[in-house]
């Protein structure tokens, strides 16, 4: 069986094709990085135009690369919800066509349950049940998976996600978009120590929940003071700003990964998997790594190139059509943060 996969979810236009025993045969990425790069940020409406344009080629080269035909496609998934209205749209109506055309079942995903069942693609065996770590530009929560599709809340941010909280720190110190590696590489001249910013709810055992924005604040006052400023026009020391970027990033790691044990610890539940753009962190991956090992668990993060956004987290719908769930032409966008 050869499954095709499309992506639209955000900013990033993917398709891949891949088969029932998980094997990727194509998987292709067309980025939008530089449409936002001036802007600091996703604008949807510019989203949802790049996606339109680049939607079919994507496609194209998914399946020329995976050496096969369009009528060689046994189903066709697509990621429905959650994300960007209009990105979401463009991904699901050609879904949509193509399997009414090729008379193929239609398979609608959850993006966020397909960022942790990338795990399981990576590392080839069964990954549920699990503690689900998915922290990226618009999401930072943590899950009880108890299967592929039985996704229970434990806790989440109240406010910013970490990849949002990034972006807008790299833009304070006049670093490049997108912030996330940005100013992970500019922390890497710098000491996590320098500057003591507060690590919200991180001492807090009752709750699993993150809270960005104050950190977010703690750094801009450091930066720059209260009051109206234009940063563009800041010139600061360039070993501070490796500092405060360094000292930001080191307190969101605590955060993740303190509540992430916290996780682990509560429920017993041994095993950890994460995904999402976040988990592409170097000093992440590394502290989370350590601690899940010092306490006897297991932890699987997907490769670098699984954690952002792509189309081979549709893999997940191979789970689906061995569970019957197959949709009809009747499926739609969701793109507010569906809790399953």
């Amino acid at each position: 069986m050869k499954i095709l996969t499309i992506e639209s979810t955000c900013d990033e236009t993917a398709a891949a094709v891949i088969t029932e025993d998980l094997e990727v045969l194509s998987s292709v990425v067309a980025s939008q990085d530089e449409l936002h790069q001036r802007f600091a940020g996703v604008v949807p409406e510019i989203a949802a135009r790049a996606h339109l344009e680049r939607c079919l080629p994507v496609i194209d080269e998914a399946v020329r690369k995976a050496d096969i035909q369009l009528a060689d496609i046994d189903a066709v998934a697509v990621a429905n919800m959650p994300g960007l209205a209009g990105s979401l749209l463009v991904g699901v109506t050609a879904a949509k066509t193509l399997a009414w055309l090729l008379g193929k079942p239609l398979i609608g995903i959850n993006h966020l349950q397909g960022h942790i069942y990338a795990c399981q693609v990576a590392f080839k065996k069964p990954i549920f049940p699990c503690i689900g770590l998915i922290i990226s530009g618009g999401h930072s929560t943590i899950y009880h998976c108890k299967s592929p599709f039985d996704f229970e809340p434990l806790g989440g941010t109240i406010d910013d996600a970490a990849g949002e909280s990034f972006d807008k720190v790299a833009s304070m110190l006049g670093l490049p978009y997108p912030g996330g590696p940005s100013l992970s590489k500019c922390a890497l001249n710098g000491d996590p120590k320098a500057y003591a910013f507060p690590r919200p709810f991180l001492n807090d055992t009752s709750r699993l929940d993150f809270s960005f924005s104050g950190l977010k604040t703690a750094v801009r006052y450091e930066i720059a003071g209260p009051g109206a400023v234009d940063f563009k026009s800041l010139e600061i020391d360039e070993q501070r700003k490796a500092d405060i970027a360094a000292s930001f990033e080191q307190a969101v790691v605590d955060c993740l990964v303190g509540k992430t044990m916290q996780a682990m610890k509560s429920t017993g539940i041994q095993r950890i998997c994460v995904g999402g753009g976040v988990a592409a962190n170097k000093r992440f991956r590394v502290a989370l790594e350590e601690e899940v090992s010092a306490a006897g668990g297991e932890l699987l993060i997907a490769p670098m190139h699984l954690c952002t956004d792509n189309a081979v987290l549709g893999a997940i719908a191979v789970e689906k059509i061995k569970a019957g769930q197959v949709d009809d032409l009747s499926l739609d966008a969701l793109p507010g943060l569906i809790r399953n």
